[in-house]
């Protein structure tokens, strides 16, 4: 794979950091049993020694145990790195799903604190809603974690899943450094948040980078990555570089050599050409 001087761009400022825009979404990495939860510490470490400058977590995946296994991998955390978390869903064994959302100030503010204690700083940078709660107005929600970040517990805001009215909603409470939407090339509800955020300079961390569609467009998809000599999984990567300059894919795997093939993916420069017969596979697909 080659790629041409002054194309697309590879680093994004992020929360005060300069990141790679290709990060690492930390949830499918196992914490249990030992063994398991030995790999995902080596990978984690891999991936830092790979360039990884973002690292992306949750108290849901686990309910804490991935911020502890993200703390006990890297910390003391190397400069450049930005370990992002989110919050904002309760473990209810008695919900249909074994967790609702809570977007209440006491639940936020403890999960904040949580937080710190688990990824053993005094400053989340980058934490993120994980999901609006819709029996609290959203001004409220992040009127909480503006005021948390007004007593240093939090550097920078982000929120996930989430519409352009939402996000607009959002940024007459408080300034927004990221969002994190499902979205890939054959998955594009989320198209105008990509192009809000583009417009106002925010960072898009799609979550689900990678294609799953119709056959007709996988296909083309499978076709041109057998011609670029490159994997569908890295095609679809450099897709998202190149839609937007404000997207930074956040990938997950538990495995070291996909971990190297996806950040292989930012050698890939897609023509004008390419770009476009991509476009127009999504496009009949949906």
């Amino acid at each position: 794979m080659t790629r041409k001087a002054g194309m697309t761009p590879l680093t994004l400022e992020l929360a005060g950091h300069r990141v790679h825009r290709l990060g690492l979404g930390a949830m499918r990495l196992p914490t249990e049993p030992t063994d398991a939860r030995a790999t995902s510490i080596t990978l984690l470490r891999k991936a830092v020694d790979l360039g990884v400058t973002l690292v992306d977590t949750a108290h849901l995946y686990g309910w804490g145990a991935n911020e502890e296994l993200v703390a006990e991998a890297l910390y003391p955390y190397p400069d450049g790195l930005l370990v992002a978390t989110k919050l904002g869903v309760e473990r209810r064994p008695a919900a249909a799903d074994g967790a609702v959302y809570n977007g209440s100030e006491a639940f936020l503010r403890s999960q904040v604190d949580d937080a710190l204690r688990r990824l053993r700083v005094e400053r989340i940078d980058l934490m993120q809603l994980h999901r609006v709660d819709p029996a609290v107005p959203l001004a409220d929600q992040v009127g909480v974690l503006r005021d948390l970040r007004a007593e240093g517990k939090i550097g920078h805001i982000g929120l996930s899943e989430v519409s352009a009215t939402q996000l607009a909603e959002a940024r007459a409470t408080v300034e927004i450094a990221s969002v994190q939407n499902r979205y890939n090339i054959l998955d594009r509800e989320y198209d105008p948040v990509v192009d809000a955020c583009e417009a106002a300079g925010i960072a898009f961390l799609p979550w689900r980078p990678v294609v799953a569609g119709g056959a007709d467009a996988t296909a083309v998809i499978a076709a041109l990555a057998r011609e670029l000599d490159v994997t569908a999984t890295q095609l679809a990567l450099a897709w998202l570089l190149r839609r937007s300059p404000v997207i930074v894919p956040i990938p997950g795997t538990a495995s070291t050599a996909h971990l190297a093939e996806n950040l292989a993916a930012a050698r890939l420069e897609l023509t004008d050409d390419q770009y476009e017969l991509l476009n127009r596979a999504a496009r009949a697909d949906r």
